[in-house]
C-alpha cells in the first residue's frame, strides 16, 4: 500500500472509531452493577458520589450495550429532584424508597436549554433508576435488589 492509499483507510478508521463511541460514554466512567426490579435483571451505571450524581446522563445520546440505566444512590433516604438539562435521550425515572419499595415513576423529557422542567421525588427516597423511556414497565410496589453491591462503599 502506497502513502497515498493509507490515509483514506486510516482516515476512515479514524472516523468509524469516533462514530462508534460517540454519544455512549459519559464524562467519567462509572462503576457497573447488576441489580434486580423485582424479578427483572437490569445491568446499570452507578452515581453513588456527588459529582457522578449531578453528571448523571448528561450528553449521553444513548446507553451502551449491557447496560440498562443509571442507579443514582444516595446516603441518607430524602426528597430529591433530577432535571433533564444536556440529557439529549427521553427517560423514565424511577423512586425507590429506603425500604427498596418503588414509590413512584415519571417518563422525563430531554431539555437543551435552560430553564428545564424539575421531577421531584414523591416523598423521601434512597435510590433512582433512570432507564431509557418505555425500555421497562416496573409495577408500584415491586422492590429494588442488588443495591447493597451498588452502594456508597463500592468506589
Amino acid at each position: 500500500m502506497t502513502s497515498t492509499t493509507k490515509w483514506p483507510v486510516i482516515l476512515l478508521g479514524l472516523v468509524l472509531a469516533v462514530f462508534a463511541c460517540s454519544g455512549a460514554m459519559p464524562a467519567f466512567p462509572f462503576p457497573e452493577a447488576d441489580i434486580g426490579v423485582g424479578d427483572e435483571p437490569v445491568t446499570v451505571w452507578v452515581a453513588d458520589e456527588s459529582a457522578e450524581r449531578r453528571q448523571g446522563l448528561m450528553e449521553v445520546d444513548q446507553l451502551p450495550r449491557g447496560i440498562d440505566g443509571m442507579l443514582f444512590v444516595f446516603e441518607t433516604e430524602g426528597s430529591v429532584t433530577f432535571t433533564m438539562f444536556n440529557t439529549p435521550m427521553p427517560l423514565d425515572i424511577w423512586w425507590f424508597d429506603a425500604t427498596g419499595v418503588l414509590v413512584g415513576s415519571l417518563e422525563m423529557e430531554p431539555c437543551p436549554s435552560k430553564p428545564c422542567p424539575s421531577y421531584r421525588s414523591p416523598g423521601p427516597i434512597r435510590w433512582v433508576l433512570e432507564t431509557p423511556q418505555d425500555k421497562f414497565d416496573f409495577a408500584p410496589g415491586v422492590t429494588i435488589s442488588g443495591v447493597a453491591d451498588a452502594t456508597i462503599d463500592s468506589n
